[in-house]
């Protein structure tokens, strides 16, 4: 999911109609250089305050965004094509999210004693400075919290420039983070094109770079905060296997792999992209997958009955459909779609492609829209094989009534999260990062909160 962009400003379209939202101008060197002045300055306020009034400024943020979660909601069906009502529940975790490190955060932050003898040394996690923060749309509001929220808590500020058809959702974040009593410059919108990214980087005011998004554009970025000797964190493509073993409960993972792979409409990194089933079960897994995915509601995303709405953005539906169709013609099976759908707007029929093998495209490549691909597997230990025949690594998940076993073939995929009897997401309480083209660092959990502090050793001779 490309989030870099080229041209003099950033347009809002809604997916649903096509029709132009908003444009928002991209900010020139001067403008670009006021923000970064209201960040030094908040930073500088923002790292003496005391975390009992960090907390509250989480509290409170919680609060707003339950006040406002329907203008969120709205803003994000709008903007990039989410269903409502998924677009509400996002709203609900980032608000769980902020409570949550409100509650467990500041023990993260506590002094951590070491074996030194006597108590002479300690670790102490100190605020690092800005953290700049590219970040993609597809979560355009939980993307973003899921970094900002345990970055601001550690006493750093957060600079977001965020992918440019979701600037509403950028705007309404800043506006609620102001309401939540965050002094100004601490969450800062940065609306630039690509040069403007780099002279970021490049700033000594900015400390560190966070990335979610697509191989080439972490890449991209990760070279450049490289060159400035800065620290970054990347959370890049995914191709999740979904692993179904042949003593598994095949409701439960039909189930699973269904809302796995066709939430969001398919526009997930963390998702169940490619489904590796035991050759003994496959058939009908095959047939009870079908009729699921034939049962959910592709419509308006304003509706509240609709699942898949219309994909974010028009040049990805016709990548994913390039994508179907190199597939279909490696000699794949098409069991359900596999076409832009015939109404207006920028909708892509749910698609089951079958007999996918690992020299396919879908297989090799992300596929980032509502497509899923079904493998079959000779066993367990093929279907592992399978698994870790990817160039990512983000996360993964195994069905089968057998824990123990489940957990030990667990420990043989390489991936940074793997999910046993439910399908892979994201949760405060647990970090979330790849290995591989997944990327490095983590997100969530102390991880969230550590990333992006100074560990610094303090020596006390006593």
């Amino acid at each position: 999911m490309p989030i870099l962009t080229s041209g003099q400003q950033a347009t809002s379209l809604n997916p649903a109609t096509g029709e132009t939202l908003q444009s928002y101008p991209f900010a020139s060197a001067e403008q670009l250089e006021q923000a970064l002045q209201r960040v030094d300055r908040g930073f500088q306020q923002w790292r003496g305050t005391a975390l009992d009034a960090r907390v509250a400024v989480l509290q409170a943020l919680a609060r707003v965004l339950r006040d406002q979660a329907e203008d969120f909601a709205r803003m994000a069906a709008n903007e990039m094509g989410k269903p409502i009502v998924q677009g509400r529940a996002e709203i609900e975790k980032c608000a769980q999210l902020c409570e949550w490190y409100a509650a467990h955060g500041p023990q993260m932050l506590e002094p951590e004693k070491t074996l030194v003898e006597n108590d002479q040394a300690y670790i102490a996690y100190r605020p690092l400075g800005p953290v700049l923060a590219v970040m993609p749309w597809n979560f355009p509001v939980w993307q973003v919290l899921r970094g900002a929220v345990p970055i601001i808590l550690a006493g750093n500020a957060y600079v977001l420039k965020h992918a440019p058809n979701v600037m509403g959702c950028a705007y309404l974040m800043q506006q609620a983070w102001a309401q939540a009593g965050l002094p100004d410059g601490v969450f800062e919108v940065i609306n630039v094109d690509n040069q403007g990214v780099s002279t970021a980087i490049a700033d000594p005011r900015i400390a560190s770079v966070a990335v979610t998004g697509s191989v080439g554009a972490g890449s991209a970025i990760a070279a450049q905060a490289g060159a400035a000797l800065k620290k970054c964190v990347l959370e890049l493509g995914g191709s999740d296997p979904f692993i179904v073993l042949a003593d598994a409960d095949l409701d439960e993972a039909v189930q699973a792999a269904t809302v796995g792979r066709f939430q969001n409409t398919g526009q997930i990194c963390i998702a169940a992209k490619r489904i590796i089933v035991e050759a003994s079960v496959a058939a009908a897994f095959e047939e009870k997958f079908v009729a699921a995915v034939q049962a959910l509601v592709v419509g308006d995303p304003l509706d509240e009955a609709t699942y898949i709405g219309p994909m974010a953005r028009f040049d990805l539906r016709d990548e994913l459909h390039g994508q179907v169709q190199a597939t279909l013609g490696e000699g794949a099976r098409l069991l359900l779609g596999g076409e832009p759908m015939a109404r207006a707007g920028n909708y892509y029929a749910p698609t089951i492609l079958a007999d996918v093998t690992a020299d396919m495209t879908s297989f090799k490549q992300e596929l980032f829209g509502p497509v899923a691909s079904l493998i079959v597997a000779r066993d367990a230990a093929h279907a592992i094989t399978l698994a870790n025949d990817s160039d990512f690594g983000l996360a993964g998940s195994i069905w089968s009534r057998d824990i123990p076993r489940a957990e030990q073939l667990a420990a043989q995929v390489h991936t940074g999260g793997m999910f046993i009897n439910r399908y892979s997401a994201s949760d405060p309480r647990v970090p979330i990062g790849g290995v591989k083209k997944s990327g490095f660092g983590r997100e969530l959990s102390h991880f969230g909160v550590r990333e992006f502090c100074n560990a610094q050793t303090v020596w006390v001779n006593r």
